[in-house]
């Protein structure tokens, strides 16, 4: 093999290293400015990884599915949705954990084979189909929670597995941490040890070279759009049992943020390039910048400008990455 095939895999494979550097600088910049102040103690890393863990369950599988060429703004309103199941199945008609979380779920199969199919039959822009998908959902969940609380939030109480298998506490730091790091290891499989991965890659590098190659690029969205609203309820389905109750607007911050942790970390916006790992220190980044801030004794008002410049920055830095991975493959032909 050539050196510069080797080089070209080099950056491909070393995606996340950009992200990993930047969470490094950034991390070290709080430590310094708010360390002081409780930043470095258990309490202040649990907070920031707690921030990351339930942001990365729903980031990962969106950066899969931005991958492929596609976005899913309907995530916020799906953990919004799946909260207010499960906290009106067991509040108000009494079924028990197993039911209630299964509605929440079976809902999410069937919203993000929705969100598939309108996608791929009539070729409308992912981003306006899910767009659509998260009004609709935010309105029913929030008509729902009212017409039978007259509140957009319904207590529930539960001490049973369910509350063991998404609540517990470790100290300060949640359950939700080893979920996340479930999520992580298995999309990493996925994405760099099976044809499903591939396809994904290929999918959203180029699709009508995709199709030409046999790819069956329908089941790839239709398998990540799923994947992107299975993964929603289920952090809907966490904090319902963290907190006791259902918010019909629970997630509604995450209808941006887990695109933005995605290409934070690596994912090209146009699709076709990025990784798992990447993704991880991309929602790393921001739970430490959402805590942060706080431990510095700043205003949490500038968390947007943090964002927003991490968000250019990451933006130039994926592009310089993919041309330089690009010019090297077409020199080395």
């Amino acid at each position: 093999m050539s050196a510069a095939p080797k080089k070209t895999l080099r950056i491909v494979n070393l995606i996340w290293l950009g992200p990993a550097i930047a969470w490094l600088v950034i991390f070290a910049f709080f430590a310094i400015v708010g360390g002081e102040n409780g930043f470095l103690t258990s309490s202040g890393t649990a907070g920031w990884l707690n921030i990351a863990a339930e942001l990365g369950i729903i980031a990962i599988p969106v950066g899969l599915l931005m991958m492929s060429g596609e976005f899913d703004l309907s995530t916020g309103s799906m953990v919004g949705a799946a909260s207010i199941i499960v906290a009106v199945g067991k509040s108000y008609y009494g079924i028990s954990s197993e039911a209630a979380i299964a509605l929440a779920l079976v809902l999410a199969i069937l919203v993000g084979t929705f969100n598939a199919t309108l996608v791929e039959r009539t070729k409308l822009p992912s981003f306006i189909v899910t767009l659509a998908s998260n009004m609709v959902l935010m309105g029913t969940a929030l008509g729902l929670s009212r017409l039978l609380a007259g509140t957009s939030t319904i207590s529930m109480k539960d001490d049973g597995w369910a509350k063991d298998a998404f609540a517990t506490k470790f100290g300060d730091f949640n359950i939700s941490i080893g979920w996340w790091i479930f999520a992580a290891v298995l999309a990493a499989w996925v994405l760099r040890r099976t044809p499903f991965g591939n396809w994904v890659l290929a999918t959203g590098g180029n699709l009508d070279g995709a199709r030409r190659a046999g790819v069956p690029v329908g089941r790839v969205k239709l398998v990540l759009f799923i994947w992107t609203a299975v993964s929603s309820a289920f952090v809907g389905v966490m904090t319902t049992f963290e907190f006791n109750q259902g918010n019909a607007t629970t997630g509604q911050g995450y209808v941006f943020q887990g695109a933005i942790a995605a290409v934070i970390g690596g994912v090209l916006i146009t699709g076709g390039f990025g990784s798992v790992l990447g993704i991880v220190f991309g929602t790393m980044i921001y739970g430490v910048v959402s805590l942060g801030l706080f431990y510095t004794g700043w205003s949490t008002d500038w968390l947007s400008t943090f964002v927003g410049a991490l968000l250019v920055i990451a933006v130039i830095t994926n592009n310089v990455v993919r041309q330089k991975a690009l010019t090297q493959g077409a020199n080395r032909k």
